[in-house]
């Protein structure tokens, strides 16, 4: 890792700045495949199935028996770590619901918000170089809480572990398709997938700018994405072996991957930089963490204090706190996608079956965006009663308000009723 000691708080924009993506030249050759989808539908699939993938789809659709047969290619241990992991994210995102609560603001004036799951989801879960299975957890879980009518699956992989989980979390369509093609199917409907109103899923550069392309067309997505994440702050009492672990798991995502190491010891730093060498020859993805590294940086600072307000000014995706009274200093956290506490307590469970949901804010967005949540497949909607009595005491108070707007037809809308109220 770069060791950078000390540096000046002037140096810190540029030190924690992630890399600039060229999104400009990514959209470009987005743009016309989402465009050819939405004029061309299923043969438009089965073409960039052909072109990029070296697939003929005579199906697009997983067949209900290929998704029953999923659980009997799997080993016995991996179907219950699945289960377990199913059982744990849904214990934790069922807690957030929230029972409806009827408010009176005044006498006769009664307010209150439903939930209402969105109708039709979509998610994408990329075939790359891992069968991310847990991603189909960590979205179809709370789809499958909020009452979600329609879960639509798209994937290019047909790995059993993806098909046993997509059971699980009760998808009602799955698709043998990836890449842009795949958030354009679900974005605009084809003949054979449904439109979708809200997509979910990371995926690559030309997933993430179909994406947020679509969304500038009305589509709403989870959040904008970059590449994964996790920074650091490890003090003298955090154990080298664990962090170097740590920052090579996340490493291992992809070669753009980012890790960020903080700490006020040298010594730890040092520490950490020996272990981490000999940890890397011995992974089988070495050559992908190996390149995530050479981007890596280690900063020394001389105070906690200091080693807070670089977090807070990073906003990393996943914060490990490896330090000395890890929830107290949590408490001063206030940029984060998700937060992880003590030496025990590394990422990679988050990742997979503590709980709490692994699809996060990346490239700084945690400064103003939440991670997916329950509240992410609902709507909020707002609901208000006024009786008689009610209408007599806050309609004055509209009259004024409106009067002072200019708009007329406001106020006569309750002076109307006043009068045949006999107010």
């Amino acid at each position: 890792m770069k060791i950078f000691a000390f540096p000046d708080p002037a140096q810190w924009p540029d030190l924690l700045a992630r890399p600039v993506q060229n999104s400009a030249d990514i959209e470009k050759k987005v743009a016309p495949i989402l465009a050819k989808v939405r004029a061309e539908g299923d043969d438009a699939l089965r073409h960039f199935a052909r072109e990029f993938d070296k697939q003929d789809l005579d199906e697009l659709a997983f067949s209900p028996a290929q998704l029953a047969a999923a659980a009997d290619q799997l080993d016995e241990s991996l179907k219950q770590a699945i289960v377990q992991a199913y059982q744990n994210i849904r214990f934790f995102h069922e807690a957030q619901k929230q029972p409806v609560q009827k408010i009176d603001t005044m006498p006769g004036v009664s307010c209150w918000r439903k939930s209402v799951g969105i109708e039709k989801v979509g998610i994408y879960i990329p075939g790359g170089t891992a069968p991310l299975f847990s991603t189909v957890l960590m979205l179809g879980v709370p789809a499958q809480l909020a009452g979600c009518r329609d879960i639509i699956l798209c994937t290019p992989s047909d790995h059993p572990a993806i098909l046993f989980a997509a059971q699980l979390v009760g998808v009602t369509k799955a698709f043998r398709i990836g890449g842009a093609q795949a958030i354009a199917a679900m974005a605009y409907g084809t003949e054979s997938v449904p439109k979708v109103y809200k997509i979910f899923g990371p995926g690559n550069q030309y997933v993430t700018a179909a994406k947020m392309l679509v969304s500038k067309e009305g589509i709403a997505i989870d959040m904008p994405a970059g590449p994964s994440e996790v920074a650091i702050y490890a003090d003298d009492t955090a154990i080298p072996s664990f962090i170097a672990a740590d920052l090579l798991s996340q490493a291992e995502h992809g070669v753009d991957s980012q890790v960020l190491l903080v700490s006020t010891s040298k010594k730890l730093i040092s520490s950490v930089n020996i272990t981490l060498s000999s940890q890397l020859e011995a992974l089988p993805r070495r050559d992908i963490a190996r390149k995530a590294m050479e981007n890596s940086k280690a900063i020394l600072v001389e105070t906690p204090e200091e080693a807070i307000d670089i977090l807070n000014q990073y906003a990393a995706e996943h914060l490990i706190l490896s330090v000395a009274d890890a929830e107290e200093v949590s408490e001063k956290i206030i940029n984060a996608g998700s937060i992880f506490l003590g030496n025990y307590t590394p990422e990679s469970c988050g990742d997979y079956a503590s709980g709490t949901n692994h699809t996060l804010p990346t490239n700084g967005f945690a400064r103003a965006y939440s991670g997916v949540s329950l509240d992410s497949f609902v709507k909020k909607i707002t609901v208000q009663h006024i009786s008689e009595e009610g209408i007599k005491i806050l309609g004055p108070t509209v009259e004024a308000m409106a009067e002072a707007e200019s708009l007329h037809a406001h106020k006569r809308a309750v002076s109307i009723r006043l009068h045949a109220l006999g107010s």
